[in-house]
């Protein structure tokens, strides 16, 4: 078993859970220290926006703090924060948490009757909304500690009503001190992030702004996604770390004037959310030469990293999602003949349970394992491949077509951008594999032609029978992840190709 990450003060308590034993109490604790150590350190910077360190963000955070206390907020209740990335985003997660309240993050891409969903069911007493924020005398709230929770991250789900992840004080401190540890980042405070992904997302909250905000380094925020903006600010505030999707960086690389951009400062360069092709993970690699890449996987209900795959295997293993993180164990539930089965992921990064769901909190925490419904291989070495959600999975006539795997080889071919599997409901084999194929800009391959691409590299039955090429983009949730269910109700799949 290859061990990658550093494993050095980790503990086992109670139920064999792993812990890091140098966490703060909480995050209010831990962004004390940082505003104590390094208060005129550049914190926030919002493009186009405003620059503020971390004593002005604890003063503001705090002065927020007071308002909500003035409103009646009180520990426990929760407040939901319905605000696009920028500065005022961060004063008011740090403001919530100051106040003991708990930060209910709300996905601006919900629809108006999803986000109402999300206020009521998580019985928000207080919404941030654009505008000014409370304002009160300075508050902190005092006792808090790792096992209480700080935030209801609600689901990005591809299916169903959102679920709200209770994530804990130890879970967001878990998780920034995987963080620190699988790329591995300093916490000297000389790391600049840039934050490309929505801040209400896991990724760009718990693994990048809390890192961030635990080392002394800065965090800059995109409001919006422009390629443009992404690259210029590159050079511009000196980003040499950055986190995002696969399409992301495919997307820059691909801009007529890259060759422009200096990349050279760029050091940490980490994607996820998505598959990749491995002849991506090595254009990422030229496109920035002094960078350690690195893929990482994990979930709203690990508070982000689960597992990561580090820079000395990322061009060895490129379909694998990288080895456990430091406190995380992992197993595979009803492993198939073909060492195929549900992953399971259990550690003190895993969210205490979902908010006003005990019978889904039941059914997908047990006995201290997180069932995560994706289907996965774990090899004696302890790479992990996912390769396929539970629920995705094709059944073909009694053969199960693993979605992934279909998805990478077609990603392997030299005209493919993106492209999403499913089963093809079939009164003979139950179901048939259908590829939705959306092809480079300039390319004009045909779906026999990519067919053909694919024999000798999947089993025949895998090969997808029907095909359809379209010009748009597949639709994605904010992690990424294609709306599988979208396309279900979208698509006619005409003719099969054989």
């Amino acid at each position: 078993m290859i061990q990658p990450f550093d494993q050095s003060g980790i503990t086992r308590g109670p139920g064999q859970i792993a812990r890091y034993d140098n966490r703060p109490n909480s995050l209010i604790e831990m962004l004390r220290a940082t505003v104590d150590r390094a208060p005129n350190n550049e914190a926030i910077v919002e493009l186009g926006g405003e620059r503020i360190n971390f004593r002005d963000l604890w003063d503001r955070a705090s002065r927020v703090a007071g308002g909500l206390k003035n409103l009646g907020i009180e520990r426990g209740d929760r407040v939901a924060i319905r605000l696009g990335n920028g500065l005022d985003w961060c004063i008011a997660f740090w403001g919530t948490l100051l106040s003991g309240a708990l930060a209910v993050p709300v996905n601006t891409r919900f629809s108006e009757s999803e986000v109402q969903y999300v206020i009521s069911d998580s019985g928000a007493r207080f919404v941030f909304l654009p505008g000014p924020l409370p304002d009160g005398p300075p508050f902190a709230v005092e006792g808090i500690m790792r096992p209480e929770v700080a935030a209801i991250f609600y689901t990005s789900g591809t299916t169903g009503f959102p679920k709200g992840a209770m994530t804990t004080h130890e879970g967001f401190l878990s998780n920034t001190e995987t963080c620190r540890r699988i790329a591995p980042l300093p916490s000297d405070g000389s790391v600049r992030t840039l934050v490309s992904v929505p801040l209400f997302h896991v990724t760009g909250c718990n693994s990048q702004l809390l890192p961030s905000c635990e080392s002394g380094s800065a965090t800059i925020i995109m409001p919006a996604f422009d390629v443009q903006v992404f690259l210029k600010t590159i050079q511009a505030e000196r980003i040499n770390s950055l986190t995002s999707v696969p399409a992301i960086f495919w997307l820059a690389m691909n801009q007529p004037n890259f060759a422009e951009i200096d990349t050279r400062g760029v050091r940490w360069v980490m994607y996820g959310g998505a598959p990749i092709a491995p002849d991506l993970v090595g254009r990422i690699a030229r496109a920035f030469p002094n960078a350690r890449v690195g893929n990482g996987f994990g979930l709203t209900e690990t508070s982000s990293v689960a597992t990561f795959l580090p820079h000395e295997f990322a061009h060895v293993r490129p379909d694998s999602v990288g080895f456990a993180a430091p406190v995380v164990d992992l197993d595979l539930f009803e492993a198939d003949a073909a060492g195929v089965g549900e992953l399971l992921v259990r550690g003190p990064n895993v969210v205490q349970g979902y908010w006003n769901k005990p019978e889904a909190t039941a059914q997908t925490f047990v006995n201290g394992w997180l069932h995560t419904g994706d289907l996965a291989r774990i090899d004696p070495d302890g790479f992990v491949q996912i390769v396929d959600r539970k629920k995705d999975m094709v059944n073909r006539g009694g053969e199960n077509v693993y979605c992934v795997e279909v998805e990478n080889a077609l990603c392997a071919h030299p005209s493919v951008f993106e492209c999403a599997v499913m089963g093809v409901p079939d009164t003979m084999m139950g179901e048939k594999v259908g590829a939705i194929v959306v092809l480079k800009p300039g390319s004009a391959s045909q779906s026999s032609e990519i067919c053909e691409f694919l024999q000798g590299k999947l089993a025949d039955f895998k090969i997808p029978q029907y095909m359809l090429i379209r010009s748009e983009t597949l639709p994605r949730n904010p992690g990424g992840k294609i709306l599988k269910s979208r396309l279900r109700k979208e698509v006619e799949w005409g003719s099969p190709l054989r």
